[in-house]
């Protein structure tokens, strides 16, 4: 199956939206690719702060917004990236405000984010995430869409 195939994008809870998915899916393959890795299944699941909070409860048992969760089956297939990134379009949004950032460029980052920890990156500690912060600019500016 050609790796474009391979990352789809789904909307739970919330309408459509509209952007080049053609474009974010090479986009998400490079990285994958940069890194050393096979992409495999991967979805893009955008949602409401409601829904993602009720995955963040049910699943890793906390109880606050997030803009995302991902989980990962990559498991034994020898390099193949394989998950689910769920993202909250509402926290997307307020932290695009909060940043002063454009929504687009924002919706990137957290991609960008998401992917990243399913490439093994961490966000514990504060080395931790300003190593994944500045792996995300990297990825941001490099790879643009």
């Amino acid at each position: 199956m050609p790796d474009n195939k391979l990352i789809q994008f789904h909307f739970e809870e919330i309408e459509e939206i509209e952007f080049d998915f053609k474009k974010y899916r090479e986009w998400i393959i490079r990285i994958i690719k940069s890194e050393g890795f096979i992409p495999g299944f991967l979805n893009i699941i955008f949602t409401s702060d409601i829904y993602l909070q009720r995955v963040n409860q049910e699943f890793l048992g906390k109880d606050y917004y997030t803009d995302v969760i991902a989980f990962d089956y990559s498991g034994d297939h020898g390099g193949e990236i394989c998950g689910d990134i769920f993202i909250s379009i509402d926290r997307v949004s307020e932290n695009a405000s909060l940043v002063n950032q454009s929504f687009e460029e924002e919706r990137k980052r957290v991609i960008a984010h998401g992917v990243l920890h399913l490439l093994g990156y961490k966000d514990s500690t504060k080395d931790l995430k300003d190593e994944m912060t500045d792996t995300e600019n990297f990825y941001l500016k490099k790879y643009s869409t």
